[in-house]
């Protein structure tokens, strides 16, 4: 016989799970009295949004599982953008809410709120669970619908009595999901047709998405750029799935993304694309997406193909077996000479670039973290100028390596996304890139960061405004900077200090290498206020409503 929050621990242990990040309330109780007595580590951080963020980090950096506890009401409350955030990345995440007891629901209990109903667009699946004696069965089911298919989140309520009645603990050998099968296969016929398409075309592109790190899929997709020597281009989630140094890799595509990507899908004959989905941010407008392209998509997520731009070979399927398969039915193609020479002439005439002169640019800082990291640091980014120029300069050698918050765009990700992070890969150095707004919006788990001796290291881009903003107002607002001016700051060296930990302001640029040395060195969490020019803005840029073929290149322009 077992408690209902026994039966929770004991089926986290059955699955693996080895952190948990959560804090507690009435309405959970019962469940943090039994984790006293269990080897779970649980991460007390000092913010429900904190906690959500955190195993969202530490699920995409281990590719395991994120979990969270939050009692009742506002607790559960507060997770409801880190689930909407997990959501939209696609990340596999367990958030547990405390309930009232089910005699107390629909009463408007103190501190009740209908949780499965406020998360209803945002999680893959929810349970209210009334009866204990469900409790096994819809924790292993939990486990499997987060981690399965398309992963991410799922929400299990509990009620405080189910926390509390006990029940022989009948944990099932199979699950039974009649209405839940995903389909991992692609088929055969679509992927022949495929294979044909690719060996027919003069001008291919490979868009390589989030879902080749999901499935695994980095080296089936290395293995068919080898063969076939296509160039690719990677969404903002995709970036790492192909090392970032390699010949073929022409980086980022879309609104932020580089001019030889941008270039490249507008010119393909055909156009296939691996585990994305074609959000506004990757096509611009959407009518002069790839407009001479045959498009091939492959995705796990049947509602993802044909949602936002038309397809022609529709491959619903797992990256990984299904780029497998594709191999399999492949030969080393033609030499694509022309096309190879053309994009090559792209990248050599248009790189990234940025003014070189005394200044401190936050550009200058993202390459020397690169650089003093030997490009091996997991990064984590907030929100805005600072992940645009993190995901532009910090040159991604293998999946996982770049934790950010896409489609949601959530400002506050970063720091606790960098914690779980941290939590999941304690050997690893972890990076998170900042703004001086994002920042402060999460500011207060520099405490659990201290307290539990996780050595995050947060470069803080400090330009004094609400960057991304600013830079919008500044090009189609005639520079009428309103409400993006951030005045009033903290002195962030004395804040880290105040948390107990370090603190170092970099003015220069001579000052950021021994600066971030000192940071690496030091066996704990340290700020890095990098005072960089204020008014620098994020180049190249395609603006809202234009084509991809419409990016432009930078300052100049």
């Amino acid at each position: 016989m077992r408690t209902g929050a026994q039966i929770v621990l004991e089926a986290l242990k059955r699955v693996g799970v080895d952190t948990v990040f959560g804090y507690p309330g009435g309405a959970v109780l019962p469940l943090y009295d039994a984790l006293y007595d269990c080897e779970i580590r649980h991460i007390l951080t000092r913010h429900e949004q904190g906690a959500v963020h955190a195993a969202d980090g530490y699920a995409r950096a281990t590719g395991k599982v994120g979990v969270c506890i939050a009692t009742s009401g506002p607790g559960a409350t507060n997770l409801v953008t880190g689930i909407a955030n997990a959501y939209m990345d696609s990340v596999p995440l367990l958030a547990i809410t405390g309930q009232v007891a089910t005699n107390l629901l629909g009463t408007d209990a103190f501190q009740e709120a209908d949780i499965t109903g406020i998360t209803l667009p945002i999680t893959k699946h929810s349970y209210l669970v009334k009866k204990v004696e469900d409790l096994p069965r819809i924790m292993l089911e939990a486990f499997h619908i987060a981690s399965t298919g398309r992963p991410g989140p799922v929400l299990i309520d509990l009620p405080k009595d189910v926390q509390v009645n006990s029940t022989e603990a009948d944990f099932p050998e199979k699950l039974h999901l009649p209405g839940y099968k995903p389909n991992y296969h692609g088929h055969p016929r679509q992927i022949q047709l495929a294979a044909e398409a690719l060996a027919e075309a003069q001008k291919p592109v490979i868009m390589a998405g989030g879902g080749v790190a999901i499935s695994g899929a980095q080296q089936e997709l290395l293995e068919l750029v080898e063969l076939i020597k296509v160039p690719v281009v990677t969404t903002l989630m995709g970036l790492g799935v192909l090392p970032g140094d390699h010949s073929l890799n022409l980086g980022m595509v879309g609104m932020h993304g580089t001019v030889a990507a941008n270039y490249a899908v507008s010119e393909c004959d055909l156009l296939l694309a691996v585990g994305a989905r074609f959000d506004d941010r990757v096509t611009g407008d959407i009518t002069h997406f790839a407009p001479k392209a045959k498009i091939i998509h492959i995705d796990i997520d049947p509602a993802e193909i044909g949602k936002n731009v038309r397809v022609d070979i529709p491959i619903v399927g797992d990256a990984k077996s299904v780029l497998r398969a594709l191999i399999n039915k492949l030969e080393p193609l033609q030499d694509k000479k022309e096309w190879k020479e053309q994009v090559k002439d792209w990248q050599e005439k248009y790189p990234l670039n940025y003014k070189q002169d005394d200044k401190l640019r936050p550009q200058f800082v993202v390459e020397e973290i690169c650089r003093l990291t030997q490009g091996e640091a997991i990064i984590t980014t907030e929100v805005g100028q600072n992940q645009m120029w993190a995901a532009q300069y910090f040159r991604c050698l293998r999946p996982r390596q770049l934790i950010t918050s896409g489609g949601l765009g959530t400002m506050g990700y970063g720091f606790p996304a960098a914690i779980g992070a941290q939590a999941g890969c304690p050997d690893q150095v972890v990076f998170d890139i900042a703004g001086d707004g994002s920042i402060q919006m999460n500011i207060q788990e520099l405490a659990t960061a201290v307290n539990y001796r996780l050595p995050v290291k947060i470069a803080i881009l400090n330009n004094g405004y609400l960057g991304m903003v600013r830079q919008w107002q500044e090009l189609f607002f005639n520079r009428r900077y309103s409400s993006t001016t951030l005045q009033g700051n903290p002195d962030f060296v004395k804040l880290a200090e105040a948390y107990g930990t370090k603190g170092i302001r970099v003015k220069s640029k001579e000052e950021v290498e021994p600066a971030i040395k000192e940071a690496l060195d030091f066996d704990g969490p340290v700020i890095l206020d990098f005072l960089v020019e204020p008014e620098e803005n994020v180049f190249p840029m395609v603006p809202a409503g234009a084509g991809l073929h419409q990016v432009i290149r930078g300052e100049e322009e």
